[in-house]
């Protein structure tokens, strides 16, 4: 009875939930610049913030706080999540895109300790 019961309810779930496969990301397409912001003001983000996928499209405003030498810009910059950082280990809470570093600090390459908030 129980094996007949058990197979009735997994034969109305197949006829009633329909399997759905997808990633939670999908609109995170990693390089594929059609998604980038056309000011280039772009992220990919660390696992600490990416969520899941949830931080997808998710904007930041961002200032430079401090860095060797005074590299910061006095500029608050917003940026758009548009990937996950895909180095193991990420060396940044967020990757900027060249153009994000260029609008907040004065000095490429250099390291600097970022402010953000959503």
């Amino acid at each position: 009875m129980r094996l007949l019961l058990a197979t009735l309810a997994v034969g109305w779930l197949l006829a009633h939930v329909r399997l759905v496969m997808g990633d939670v990301a999908t609109k995170c397409q990693g390089s594929n610049r059609v998604q980038f912001p056309g000011d280039g003001l772009f992220v990919a983000a660390s696992d600490g913030i990416w969520d899941n996928g949830a931080a997808c499209g998710r904007k930041y405003r961002l200032r430079c706080l401090s860095g060797l030498k005074r590299p910061c810009k006095e500029d608050t910059i917003t940026v758009e999540v548009v990937d996950v950082c895909r180095l193991d280990p990420c060396p940044a809470t967020m990757v900027l895109s060249n153009k994000a570093f260029d609008a907040i600090s004065k000095i490429p390459y250099a390291k600097i300790n970022v402010e953000y908030a959503q």
